[in-house]
């Protein structure tokens, strides 16, 4: 069973930029999955943010984060990272990694995740 454990979560300021790490461990993820991540603030529903293929390539976001976010994965490893630059707000929540088998938005596809780490951007 594939274990997910992210990391690099935080407290900053409006403006600036954290980098989260995914990293995958305990099983094999197949080539053809889909590494995701999503985030849920408080009192609200888990919303997707982005998307890549496992085996690498351009990443899908959402609108929001769009030219702020990046997502990324080297290849042949085991870790998937989310640089978030031009943080603001409305960006706190708790941001979970998922791995999934489809090229879905949907957080009801993915059946691996992690725990949830912390981001809070405020100033």
């Amino acid at each position: 069973q594939v274990e997910l454990v992210e990391s690099g979560g935080g407290s900053v300021q409006p403006g600036d930029s954290l980098r989260l790490t995914c990293s995958a461990s305990g099983g094999r993820v197949l080539s053809s999955s889909i590494q995701a991540w999503f985030r849920q603030a408080a009192g609200k529903g888990r919303e997707f943010v982005a998307l890549i293929r496992w085996r690498g390539g351009s990443g899908l976001y959402e609108y929001s984060v769009k030219g702020r976010f990046t997502i990324s994965k080297l290849n042949g490893g085991n870790t998937v990272y989310l640089q978030m630059n031009s943080l603001k707000a409305e960006d706190t929540a708790v941001y979970y990694c998922a791995v999934g088998t489809e090229y879905e938005t949907n957080h009801r596809l993915y059946k691996v995740w992690g725990t949830g780490t912390q981001v809070t951007v405020a100033s």
